[in-house]
């Protein structure tokens, strides 16, 4: 009866004046009696002393609703608080003691108006200014983003993290880092205004520079350290030791080739590198990664004899060769003219592509300057060891024109065996000027083996020889004093050419021509007329005739060669075959036989 009373004598007091409430309270005495009626009118003073808006106070839960819970704050009137409050608000029971903030002695409805959230956020308030300060450290969980920064919840109250002061370097996911604890440095903190400001790329850097002193105090070349892979660039990746980076070099990664860096690390991975040199002044470590394995170049002269024979992928193309990977670290190099004992090869791609697999003889090892040559064609036999056997000399054989110059025509014997008609060799009778004149490129001919050159991969044939000579049994065919018939084929100022049978021609001097001075030979002769004429020097070593057409019409017995008719034709002057008269009169001169080195067979025409 006394307790509902008092309480009811509570509420009333909520709706009246002062003096009522004075009133009141000498009511509540005055039910309760004695020292206790004193002692709860005491408590009573005190609490409402203590109670203002603002302040943290006990509670005791009344009773637990629905959506909110009824708590008891020892003032003249309840307090309701909503279950969004409570983290666990299905586990609350009437009798449950909390801490609350008065947000406001009254409402309008005459209720105390508490908050037990807002109690959590100012005790941890104070908790934070209270421990922490500018300048110190503090833990906190990256829990939100808000224009230009993040929000980090430190011991239960919000923070505000500059996007800039996140890391070290600039982030471009900040998302990665939602819901990770952190350290950071308390750069500002306000209590009235109950602000605070973070940076954890100033914690880092203070860090790092203390890693960093004590690291290159440590550090000594020759070291095994690890680190994690930082940044990777074109020329190498850089590798965190705890202090401060040191670059790996891309040369440094493998005794092998080496693509990209990319394909050796990736960031992020933990790695095992040897320290390869230390500069205090300009603080810079370089880093290996191949230095942790053996050279595989220091036994290479055991491993890779000259002579032996190997297999190996092809790695790299230049146009001057291939690139042999032997082992990882060992390549060798196929240059092109090493690849084959026939082929003209222009270029290494033109018979080998990355990836092939290939055998090859190691030609020579250069240990200091780690170069292997290799040879492909010596895996085979030459062929040109066995053209002398194939080829005799005098031999008659068959080919395809593959190619002219100016001095001669390359016939095609074999796939890379090709042998080199002279100018001279294409005809007896005929003076050639240009192998063109005679044959066709893809024509098939017939020649003899004149010459066979191994060591200069040379062979010389002749079409002619392939043929019979017309000048053999020339003496027998015709004697001095002959008539025989024949047509004009060349004019020349000293006289023409009268062709007597097929690849024999004779020469008429001018003055032979006629009875009558001849000035000019065309006025008497045209090329094509059919003329008679009387052999009156026959020549066969040096195979030249000599024609009268103007004793051809003398009678026999009257024949005589006497001077006049030798005129012009005296050895070494005018008495010359087809060939060197028709230069004479063209003022040409004769080919000499040569083979240009560098022009066996080159596929431009000269």
């Amino acid at each position: 009866m006394p307790g509902s009373e008092i309480r009811r004598l509570k509420q009333t007091d909520m709706q009246q004046t002062k003096p009522q409430k004075q009133k009141i309270d000498l009511d509540v005495a005055g039910l309760e009696g004695g020292d206790e009626r004193a002692a709860m009118a005491a408590m009573y003073e005190e609490t409402l002393r203590d109670l203002s808006e603002g302040s943290i106070v006990k509670g005791r839960i009344i009773e637990v609703r629905e959506s909110d819970v009824l708590v008891d704050v020892g003032y003249k009137s309840e307090g309701l608080i909503s279950s969004e409050e409570f983290e666990n608000f299905e586990s609350l029971k009437p009798g449950d003691e909390l801490e609350v903030l008065i947000e406001s002695l009254e409402d309008e409805e005459g209720m105390v108006v508490l908050s037990k959230r807002a109690a959590e956020y100012k005790r941890n308030w104070d908790r934070v200014f209270e421990n922490y300060s500018e300048g110190g450290t503090i833990r906190g969980v990256i829990k939100g983003r808000v224009k230009g920064g993040l929000i980090v919840d430190v011991g239960g109250v919000d923070a505000f993290l500059p996007g800039s002061q996140l890391d070290v370097v600039p982030v471009s996911y900040p998302d990665d880092y939602m819901g990770k604890e952190f350290e950071f440095k308390i750069v500002k903190i306000n209590k009235e205004r109950r602000n605070i400001v973070l940076s954890r790329r100033e914690l880092l850097e203070e860090r790092r520079r203390e890693q960093k002193k004590k690291l290159l105090e440590e550090i000594q070349v020759g070291q095994i350290r690890k680190g994690v892979v930082k940044n990777i660039t074109d020329f190498g990746a850089f590798v965190d030791l705890s202090g401060m980076d040191g670059l790996l070099h891309v040369t440094d990664m493998s005794w092998g080739r080496v693509g990209h860096p990319s394909d050796v690390v990736k960031v992020g991975q933990e790695i095992e590198v040897v320290v390869l040199d230390v500069s205090l002044e300009r603080e810079r470590i370089s880093l290996g990664l191949k230095q942790k394995t053996p050279n595989p170049w220091e036994d290479i002269e055991q491993k890779y004899p000259i002579g032996s024979r190997v297999r190996g992928r092809v790695v790299n193309l230049m146009p001057y060769g291939a690139f042999v990977e032997l082992e990882d670290g060992v390549e060798g190099l196929v240059h092109v003219s090493e690849m084959s004992w026939t082929r003209r090869i222009g270029k290494a791609s033109d018979i080998l592509a990355v990836g092939d697999v290939v055998e090859a003889v190691v030609l020579n090892v250069n240990k200091e300057e780690q170069k292997i040559s290799l040879g492909i064609r010596q895996t085979e036999v030459n062929p040109w060891d066995l053209v002398p056997e194939r080829y005799p000399i005098g031999a008659r054989v068959k080919g395809k024109v593959r190619n002219f110059t100016n001095y001669g025509a390359f016939v095609e014997l074999e796939e890379g065996i090709d042998g080199m008609i002279h100018v001279s060799d294409l005809s007896w009778t005929r003076k050639v000027s240009h192998p063109s004149e005679m044959l066709k490129k893809g024509e098939t001919v017939e020649c003899v083996v004149l010459e066979v050159d191994v060591p200069n991969r040379r062979i010389s044939l002749g079409l002619k020889q392939a043929q019979e000579d017309p000048w053999a049994g020339i003496t027998e065919r015709y004697q001095v004093g002959q008539i025989v018939k024949g047509k004009v084929t060349k004019l020349a100022s000293f006289g023409a050419f009268v062709e007597i049978e097929e690849g024999i021609e004779g020469l008429v001097h001018i003055g032979q021509i006629s009875e009558e001075r001849v000035e000019n030979v065309a006025d008497v002769l045209t090329i094509g007329q059919e003329v008679e004429a009387r052999v009156v020097r026959i020549d066969p070593v040096d195979r030249r005739i000599g024609l009268s057409i103007k004793a051809a019409a003398l009678p026999d017995e009257e024949f005589k060669v006497d001077e006049e008719m030798l005129k012009g034709l005296r050895p070494d002057e005018e008495l010359v075959d087809l060939a060197g008269a028709f230069d004479q009169a063209l003022g040409g001169e004769t080919t000499p036989r040569e083979w240009h080195p560098g022009e066996d067979g080159g596929d431009e025409e000269r």
